[in-house]
């Protein structure tokens, strides 16, 4: 049996991916500031979820929707950029 300490490890990364991102997260995740985001989310061009009631309610944002709106605004980027040519 050994003396030596075991080695440090970090603990690993979760296995399971967050099924929501909170405000700050999904600007960040996005590449656009928090401001942009809500903007966006007011206006209902961004898919989020809103849970709670009263002081206690707050916006997520799905992953798999996020994914699947920037693949739109990608897919709509670059069909506009292709009538240009």
């Amino acid at each position: 049996m050994s003396d030596a300490p075991a080695p440090f490890r970090p603990n690993p990364p979760s296995a399971t991916p967050p099924l929501a991102l909170r405000p700050r997260e999904a600007a960040k995740a996005l590449g656009i500031s928090p401001r942009l985001l809500w903007q966006l989310t007011h206006d209902g061009h961004i898919p989020c979820v809103r849970v709670g009631s009263g002081k206690r309610r707050t916006v997520l944002y799905p992953t798999v929707e996020l994914q699947a709106w920037l693949s739109r605004q990608a897919e709509a980027a670059k069909g506009a950029s292709d009538e240009r040519h």
